[in-house]
């Protein structure tokens, strides 16, 4: 997988998102909706299993695929030595949008330009999480683009289609694993909205939760509140702290993060006054883990603690080319409302979104990091869990 074609699909996810908050900004809900939002009602699809995954064609990444895209790192990268590796955990990754149609509420599974986009989309970001083991990433009927520009049933049901092909894809990943393999859960966006559901509906209150090394649920708003306990995770409190959840939201300052916030519905909770797919959450504090400390909390975190970013080279601002990793060029502060403040603007990319927020550069901003947490969760994980301290 080039550097090229890896920026290439940095560029269209950041193209497909920026035009949607872009019309949200410039144009009235009305008109909004009408541009993205499909145009017909909801159309049931046959339920895909367990079973169906069982198919090679259906995943995007998994250890067995021939140019794996969530394989690729950025020059200057380093790997560790899987030969000596004390054991490998197995990353289950949800991308995110990339279906940007009106004809469907959901992705055709034989939509080229979608599956094209989600391949180059899994290289930019799942490969961050390529350290800690393998990486599998499904291909799932996803909402499409303009579902989340409305409200209703129709909503709902693309949101529980997809959900349902994330649910089936994860009972193949277990199946294909020795019952003991540490697991790592991790989505962006819409992928991070299917990640919460599963840790409440499959990880919470099993089994499986003493096998999860941390879920990553970055650029959805969870509410630091009501988040952990109903999805069955505490807070990462530590750098090094393991069964527990991690996520931020990035912004620029001044922030404007109402308009991203309106539009994202929250992850599932029970309780009145919550519906299965989300409310909004009315300034109520979020999940915020800064990625430069490792753990919650509003200490500033400098520049200079970036391990590196993620920046295209400069020669061609169409494309975007992937540079090296860039270390010691942007801060980040969680704010006492749990937006992630990266300072003034950086110039990491042309794309940034209406309010100041780099939510499509979640992930880019600080790619280094990332992959540090999850190696450096993975090996406790694996202390924790030796034989002498079964």
């Amino acid at each position: 997988m080039s550097a090229k074609r890896v920026i290439q699909a940095a560029v269209l996810f950041v193209f497909l998102a920026g035009l949607w908050f872009a019309v949200i900004t410039l144009f009235p809900v009305q008109l909004s909706r009408m541009a993205f939002a499909p145009t017909h009602g909801f159309e049931p699809l046959p339920a895909l299993t367990a079973r169906s995954y069982a198919d090679p064609a259906l995943w995007i990444a998994r250890p067995d695929r021939p140019g794996n895209p969530a394989q690729w790192q950025p020059p200057g990268a380093q790997r560790a030595d899987r030969d000596t590796a004390p054991g490998e955990a197995a990353v289950f990754f949800v991308h995110s949008t990339t279906f940007l149609g009106r004809d469907h509420w959901n992705a055709p599974l034989d939509d080229i330009d979608s599956r094209r986009r989600a391949d180059l989309l899994v290289a930019a970001t799942a490969s961050a999480f390529n350290d800690a083991g393998p990486v599998w990433v499904p291909h799932y009927r996803q909402a499409a683009l303009g579902a989340f520009l409305t409200h209703g049933p129709a909503r709902d049901q693309a949101i529980d289609l997809a959900y349902a092909d994330i649910r089936a894809a994860f009972s193949a990943f277990l199946a294909a694993l020795p019952a003991d393999q540490p697991i790592i859960l991790a989505g962006h966006s819409q992928g991070a909205l299917y990640v919460a559901r599963l840790l409440r509906d499959r990880v919470r209150a099993t089994p499986l939760a003493r096998r999860l090394v941390a879920a990553y649920v970055i650029g959805w708003p969870v509410s630091a509140r009501r988040g952990p306990p109903a999805l069955g995770l505490p807070a990462c409190a530590a750098p090094d702290s393991t069964g527990c959840l991690a996520g931020w939201m990035s912004f620029a300052e001044p922030a404007r993060p109402d308009l991203l916030l309106s539009a994202l519905p929250t992850v599932p909770f029970e309780g009145p006054g919550h519906g299965e797919n989300g409310e909004s959450f009315d300034g109520e504090a979020l999940l915020c883990t800064n990625p430069l400390s490792g753990r919650p909390g509003t200490a500033p975190m400098p520049a200079s603690a970036n391990l590196g970013t993620l920046l295209p080279d400069g020669r061609d601002p169409d494309t975007e080319r992937a540079g090296p990793l860039a270390p010691g060029i942007v801060p980040a502060r969680c704010t006492a409302r749990g937006l992630l403040l990266v300072g003034p603007p950086p110039t990491v990319g042309q794309f940034v979104l209406p309010g100041n927020a780099y939510h499509v550069y979640d992930i880019p901003l600080f790619w280094a990091n990332l992959r540090a947490d999850v190696t450096r969760r993975h090996h406790a994980w694996l202390r924790l869990h030796a034989p002498n301290n079964s």
